[in-house]
């Protein structure tokens, strides 16, 4: 039987606290929420509880005792594990057989599996080893139902049945709990070098990090960010020495043919990747964006009076604007990037705002596509609406 509790802290927005032990409590936890129409907040590392508009609840659901190590085949390059296993005790245990799962999400340190296949947690690592969708070959899910369901395999060629493993990525658990998870993983690359480059305009960092991004010595990871009135290019290489040796000097050039200047990587990746942790205050708009239309939006966001800070993954075209100021002034400027996103072909979210503005800086400003098929999909896992009550683009 799942383990219930009170909370016991006097600030929350949860009355109880729930434990299950293994799956098969996770969806009996869940099947009697659903009887009792009591709904249930899933908590992993608690990393990502800023996405969406997440209402008060009457359960959180914890899955931190739905951890470990499955199986992990070293030879297939896959590893199994449960899904509330934090995302560093997978990667330790990885690196003592010479390999990495390539996710570099923000909060790398503290998420779980679960939770990062939830809120489809991508890093800069994207663009080159693709995202949590490219990565993941199957899963079990509890759901709201009773059952514990099991979607795709346990290796890479596996084709039976409907891959409904893509679902659940980005779903921030309004569909069930994934309580295990299967991934392809890849060795440890033998060396790692990069460069960094300054331009003095966004056109010409934005030039250059497109021409690395297409040559043949691939980049791990092209970033940019606005620094002391200066565009920074971050290129960071790992694999094969020669490989990197390559990169690194088409970086330079790239770099140099476009009058910046370059120099030793000595990294702030990790900074950049962990904007969302340090943005508490104002607003967080995160955009997704063509690559051709990333340098004119980021000098847009640069622009604004509200602008403090811009992490742009320039090979996937993902941007993070963090805007502090007047909280009017906020609210536009949140809402005038978002709408010059859609002018250009993109999209984008408030992928975080301050407690104050929540009732006046919606997490999404415009309907999805698909909105009707997306909630048939919703009220046949959920149908007691039980999951996550508002965390979805879908909520009223």
């Amino acid at each position: 039987m799942p383990r219930i509790q009170p909370r016991g802290d006097a600030v929350t927005a949860t009355a109880l606290q729930a434990i299950p032990a293994n799956a098969e409590d996770c969806a009996e936890l869940l099947v009697r929420a659903s009887r009792e129409r009591r709904t249930v907040r899933i908590a992993g590392g608690s990393t990502k509880s800023y996405l969406g508009d997440a209402r008060e609840t009457d359960i959180e659901l914890g899955t931190m005792a739905i951890a470990g190590i499955v199986d992990h085949v070293p030879a297939d390059l896959t590893i199994t594990v449960r899904g509330g296993s934090p995302l560093a005790d997978v990667a330790s245990a990885l690196a003592v057989a010479g390999q990495f799962l390539p996710l570099d999400p923000p909060h790398g340190e503290r998420a779980t599996v679960g939770g990062v296949i939830a809120a489809n947690a991508n890093g800069f690592w994207r663009a080159r080893y693709g995202g949590v969708r490219d990565l993941l070959i199957g899963t079990r899910t509890a759901l709201a139902d009773g059952s514990v369901v099991r979607s795709g395999g346990r290796v890479v060629k596996n084709v039976a049945g409907y891959d409904l493993n893509k679902l659940l990525v980005g779903s921030l658990g309004t569909l069930g709990v994934i309580v295990e998870a299967t991934f392809k993983v890849l060795p440890l690359p033998a060396a790692r070098d990069g460069r960094l480059g300054r331009f003095e305009n966004a056109a010409d960092a934005f030039a250059a990090a497109d021409a690395i991004l297409r040559a043949p010595a691939r980049a791990e990871s092209i970033a940019i960010a606005r620094r002391d009135g200066a565009w920074i290019l971050l290129v960071e290489a790992r694999g094969d020495a020669p490989a990197v040796g390559r990169c690194v000097a088409d970086a330079e050039r790239e770099v140099r043919s476009r009058g910046g200047s370059t120099d030793a990587f000595a990294g702030g990746l990790r900074d950049l990747r962990e904007l969302p942790e340090r943005a508490t205050d104002g607003a967080l708009v995160r955009l997704a964006l063509p690559l051709a239309a990333q340098a004119r939006l980021a000098e847009t966001a640069v622009s604004l009076d509200t602008f403090r800070e811009l992490a742009a993954d320039a090979a996937s075209g993902i941007q993070r604007m963090h805007l502090v100021g007047e909280d009017d002034r906020v609210v536009a400027d949140a809402d005038a990037l978002l709408l010059a996103a859609r002018a250009v072909g993109g999209s984008g979210r408030v992928e975080r705002r301050a407690q104050r503005l929540r009732a006046r800086l919606a997490t999404w400003s415009a309907r999805p596509h698909g909105e009707v098929l997306m909630r048939r999909v919703k009220d046949a896992f959920d149908p007691a609406g039980i999951l996550e009550p508002g965390r979805s683009v879908l909520a009223p």
